[in-house]
């Protein structure tokens, strides 16, 4: 078998970093999406561990702003 040249190794190792930088950027950007929802999965879990009921805001529509 040949020898793979300086060049072809350093193209390889080139394409398995861009490989990984698009993996990164992909994670980053499904954090940065669902990072709200998972930290409420998370926190209503904690919560129903120590026994504290989950709050949850409610809004009345018919309520009218104090001045």
């Amino acid at each position: 078998m040949a020898k793979q040249s300086r060049s072809a190794a350093g193209q390889g190792l080139v394409e398995y970093a861009l490989i990984l930088v698009l993996v990164a950027v992909v994670v980053i950007v499904i954090l940065l999406l669902l990072g709200p929802s998972i930290s409420n999965i998370f926190t209503e879990f904690v919560d129903s561990i120590n026994g504290t009921p989950a709050v949850t805001p409610t809004i009345n529509p018919t309520a009218t702003p104090s001045s």
